[in-house]
């Protein structure tokens, strides 16, 4: 295969997998994989792919994939092969059973990372046909709140997710006390009073302390009295092996009393299983047979496995992913928290965050934070990511997407002389919906700040569809309205909006917080608030709310 066809192949596969548009950097890697000799001379294979990108993405994803039906069927076959294989570690077999669960805690705003989990085992059981519940791990009163049960269902909701079972863990109460008393009475569990300090050093030093030696019928009895207890006066251990490798193994605390108020259960119950413990059993008794979660379970994967195993559940197979880090982004609830109390942060849909409140607000699309969280991988490698490398998901997805407006940042009025009366027409989308943005100039107009600054004397310049014109001195005049001429002499194209009364005063929140103010184009008042737009040469943002005598937008990126 010549070089033109390689490139052209690649151009495509890119195009179709990204909405359209094509990535000329990803393309000219998957040219030099396949003929090493072109990195020969790059120069000129960068101008190849240039122009190859944009002829593809002028064409609309239907009439790409007819071209690659027609000369480069392979690649329909490798994709479809790749999106066999995304889960093809996990050795499932055809026909096998598969229920997959995300169980998250509502104790905080679900993030990108919340999204990874949930998307992965959403996507297992779809794959195989499966089961996936919902569940909320929700045995801790003290950091359980009503509010991020609502603010979950809606997040998972609004990213595309459909559960066959949404499940409340505290609503187990009663079985997690049937299997405590179950292996008490096996000797396999023991309640302790030991101070914390004195349990902690125990365990580092793998030493038993007296209460490991009770007899079951004791610890039964007192078992059955511990919703009288005095908060930290007692729990109950797993008799397990002090000395094992694995810390999490060494006798570990699975009931303790916990004496706040629940958000679903108010005051009903006083003594409350670990996260282990119950987390184990949610899984068991309720035959998970997968979960995808991040490396930070995975030393309590064995615990927990011993669990199901000493009660006869189900064995869960857990498969532990590195968590990805997105670069300068806090995700810690605990630091969230602080920043927000400090007002470092507006709110957990603060702009600088990658909570799925702030990038729903910010304009981000479910599509593009699926794509994204897939692209990061299901690998034990630790990996920092950056707000590059979720906005070029999105922006493949707005491009195809938003419609297209005039807005002026820091608007500056100037005076264009001998410019003609037009009405001009311009695109809402340079592909599709075409037409439909009339306005009426004379010879008044806003341009940005930064445009002015940078006219120079003597200079060709154009309004985007409209004029061309010149610097002389102090004035600006017009010079003519054809394109081909400025495509010959001109050095800047530049976006405008023509001064008249109907202009939409627009403000725009930017992920520093900082706010820009100018004029968008009268339609922008028609928008409806989430609606995405793209401001010609200042990046795409949402309509966040429409107050009296503005739109307030919030930018999304460039």
């Amino acid at each position: 295969m010549e070089l033109k066809e390689v490139i052209e192949k690649y151009v495509l596969e890119n195009a179709v997998k990204y909405n359209g548009k094509a990535n000329p950097k990803a393309v000219i890697g998957s040219v030099i994989k396949a003929l090493p000799e072109a990195k020969k001379d790059m120069k000129n294979l960068a101008k190849l792919v240039n122009d190859k990108v944009k002829e593809i993405n002028k064409l609309g994803v239907a009439e790409q994939r007819k071209i690659i039906e027609k000369k480069y069927p392979d690649l329909l076959e490798e994709k479809e092969k790749q999106e066999k294989d995304i889960f093809a570690f996990l050795g499932i077999k055809e026909g096998q059973k598969i229920i997959s669960a995300f169980p998250p805690g509502p104790e905080k705003y679900p993030h990108i990372g919340h999204a990874k989990a949930l998307i992965l085992n959403y996507l297992l059981a779809k794959k195989y046909n499966g089961k996936f519940y919902l569940r909320f791990e929700d045995t801790n009163p003290s950091l359980v709140k009503k509010e991020f049960y609502d603010i979950m269902l809606d997040n998972f909701k609004w990213l595309g997710v459909e559960w066959d079972k949404l499940q409340y863990a505290s609503d187990n109460m009663h079985l997690f006390y049937h299997l405590a008393d179950k292996i008490i009475k096996l000797g396999k569990a023991y309640m302790c009073s030991c101070k914390v300090e004195v349990m902690r050093k125990n365990r580092e030093k793998g030493k038993a302390c007296k209460c490991r030696d009770k007899e079951p019928k004791q610890n039964h009895k007192e078992w059955k009295h511990f919703d009288k207890a005095e908060p930290g006066s007692a729990v109950l251990r797993l008799k397990i092996d002090l000395k094992h490798k694995n810390s999490t193994m060494r006798d570990p605390t699975i009931f303790r009393i916990i004496d706040e108020p629940h958000a679903r259960h108010g005051n009903k119950y006083r003594v409350w299983p670990n996260y282990d413990f119950q987390n184990a059993i949610m899984d068991g008794y309720y035959k998970i047979t997968h979960r995808l979660r991040s490396k930070e379970f995975e030393m309590r994967s064995e615990l927990q496995r011993y669990i199901q195993k000493l009660l006869g559940l189900t064995i869960t197979y857990t498969y532990e992913f590195a968590r990805f880090n997105l670069e300068g982004v806090p995700s810690s609830g605990r630091v969230i928290r602080e920043m927000i109390k400090k007002k470092e942060l507006i709110g957990w849909d603060d702009p600088s965050l990658a909570t799925i409140v702030a990038l729903r607000r910010r304009g981000f699309t479910p599509e593009a934070i699926k794509n994204f969280v897939i692209s990061t991988g299901i690998t034990k490698s630790e990996a920092t990511m950056t707000w590059g490398d979720l906005i070029v998901h999105n922006r493949r997805i707005l491009d195809e997407s938003a419609d297209r407006y005039f807005f002026v940042a820091e608007p500056v009025l100037i005076n264009i002389k001998n410019a003609p009366e037009q009405e001009i027409e311009l695109h809402f989308h340079p592909h599709h919906r075409k037409g439909g943005r009339k306005l009426n100039t004379k010879q008044e107009f806003y341009i940005t700040k930064d445009d002015l600054e940078a006219l120079k004397e003597g200079e060709l310049y154009r309004f985007m569809d409209c004029l061309n014109f010149v610097k002389k001195g102090d004035e600006f005049v017009f010079d003519s309205l054809e394109h081909k001429k400025y495509k010959e002499k001109g050095k800047r194209i530049m976006h405008f909006l023509p001064v008249q009364k109907d202009l939409a005063n627009v403000e725009v929140l930017m992920p520093d917080k900082k706010v820009v103010a100018g004029f968008g184009e009268p339609l922008m008042k028609t928008l409806k608030i989430g609606d995405i737009i793209q401001a010609e040469r200042f990046g795409f943002m949402r309509l966040d709310k429409k107050e009296k005598d503005k739109l307030v937008f919030w930018y999304t990126h460039q």
